[in-house]
């Protein structure tokens, strides 16, 4: 006998299949695509040429469907929509996790607020399409992809505690149901093109030149000086999210030079201030994550004998 858990999350997945959005089970009760890893294939039954992903998986086949949606240890399969291969792109307008609200951030913006003011700036209303409460109660807004649009996932690229979902991701269908709580449709209407003034946002970015950073001239040993040349190098190339992190971390590796009397402090910062500038950091992001660095670096940098 089928249980009824099992029976509204089968007609939860027949339901996704029958808007044309491929679905594959989810662990039960929770948010990770059921079945094996790629490190734990077996290259055997479905994976017999090659292991395949949830997207590979997903389906819109009712037969298919109906025969996987089995409980497994009694518990019913949640749903997984593959974004991918439905030609949708979804944004997940996600709730401050516990972590956030521990470091005194419970009053920062949610996903949802923050999304409202990208579309207040942009002159632009809140689109009204598909959309569906998260477990976390967060919003999934649904939206369908233009065709030829090679959209892939995103994080924090429209704002903080935004997300976006399509090409080689997934997300959970309504009537799944986690330790959270459960997903369910608030607006049930089809999902909408995704708005054109949206889709620039997140146009994938176009590489930078790798144009060489003339850094100023600078006293110290060859070492040394390969070493600075080396680390504005990749702090002026660096990913849009990772600039001022990479900006410490090459700082601190050269602060030992500066610990050795290899290299002048001051020419130092000049070098490093002009490589995070140039990468688009602002002068005073610059300034207190080089000091910050250096600082860290000259105080803990070993004797050059044991270095």
């Amino acid at each position: 006998m089928t249980h009824p858990p099992t029976l509204a999350l089968l007609a939860a997945a027949l339901a996704a299949a029958a808007r044309g959005w491929p679905v594959f089970p989810l662990r039960p009760g929770d948010k990770r695509p059921a079945g094996h890893a790629e490190h734990r294939c077996p290259r055997t039954g479905r994976c017999e040429n090659g292991h395949l992903t949830p997207e590979q998986r997903a389906t819109t086949d009712p037969g298919l469907i109906r025969a996987c949606w089995q409980s497994w240890n009694g518990r019913p399969y949640n749903v997984g929509i593959a974004t991918g291969p439905a030609a949708l792109l979804v944004i997940d307008l996600d709730k401050p996790k516990d972590k956030d609200k521990d470091k005194d951030k419970k009053d920062s913006p949610d996903g949802e607020t923050t999304f409202k003011a990208l579309c207040e700036r942009a002159a632009q209303p809140v689109p009204a399409t598909h959309r569906v409460r998260t477990a976390s109660g967060g919003i999934h807004l649904y939206f369908t992809a233009p065709h030829g649009a090679r959209l892939r996932n995103s994080a924090g690229k429209l704002g903080p505690l935004i997300d976006t979902r399509a090409g080689g991701g997934y997300v959970v269908a309504p009537g799944s149901l986690t330790a959270a709580g459960r997903y369910e449709t608030l607006d049930d209407t089809p999902a909408v093109p995704l708005p054109t003034w949206l889709l620039a946002l997140l146009q994938p970015d176009q590489p930078r030149p790798t144009a060489l950073l003339k850094l100023p001239a600078v006293d110290g040993s060859r070492a040394a000086l390969a070493a600075l040349e080396r680390e504005c190098a990749t702090v002026a190339t660096a990913p849009d999210k990772q600039r001022n992190t990479l900006l410490n971390r090459c700082a601190f590796k050269v602060g030992r030079f500066v610990a050795w009397g290899d290299l002048p402090r001051h020419q130092v910062e000049v070098a490093f201030q002009a490589a995070g500038e140039s990468r688009g950091l602002t002068a005073a992001e610059c300034r207190t994550t080089i000091r910050s660095a250096l600082d860290s670096s000259i105080r803990t940098a070993r004797p050059r004998e044991t270095a």
